[in-house]
């Protein structure tokens, strides 16, 4: 199973491009918080690693959109490695996360983040339904509960 479950802050503000054909990738760096000891933690001691993540199509546009350098935010994808050939002659390997879901963490009005309007939702999101949430619903006997 290859699953990758991220929760950090973007260190630089994410870039958006497009494929030949048109297809939005928006790419940005996490940095994640490394376990570490009390007693380095106690010293103010932190590590961190710093995670490339790439999202397609409308999860690149809404991340683009809506995410900063510094947002909090939680990614869930996959690992990917690959490889090309640089300028001059050598040849780099990248390892980066492929998002499936990224869920934007830094409530809305904390930092430079300007509020999601209504009528934008993210990539893999719902609407909720119109009306009251209580419409239909009949109230239950307490005794007629199995519990």
């Amino acid at each position: 199973m290859n699953k990758a479950i991220l929760v950090g802050n973007l260190t630089r503000e994410p870039e958006l491009r497009a494929t030949a054909s048109g297809i939005s990738v928006c790419t940005f760096t996490v940095a994640v918080n490394r376990r570490v000891s009390r007693d380095a933690q106690a010293q103010g001691q932190r590590d961190a690693d710093f995670i490339p993540v790439v999202t397609w199509r409308g999860l690149a546009d809404n991340c683009a959109r809506y995410l900063a350098k510094g947002r909090k935010v939680a990614v869930i994808g996959s690992i990917q490695t690959r490889s090309y050939d640089a300028q001059d002659g050598t040849k780099r390997y990248v390892t980066e996360v492929v998002a499936d879901d990224v869920e934007f963490l830094t409530p809305a009005g904390g930092g430079a983040m300007p509020s999601m309007p209504p009528e934008a939702h993210p990539a893999n999101s719902f609407d909720a339904p119109s009306g009251s949430y209580t419409e239909g619903i009949q109230p239950v006997d307490e005794d007629e509960l199995p519990f």
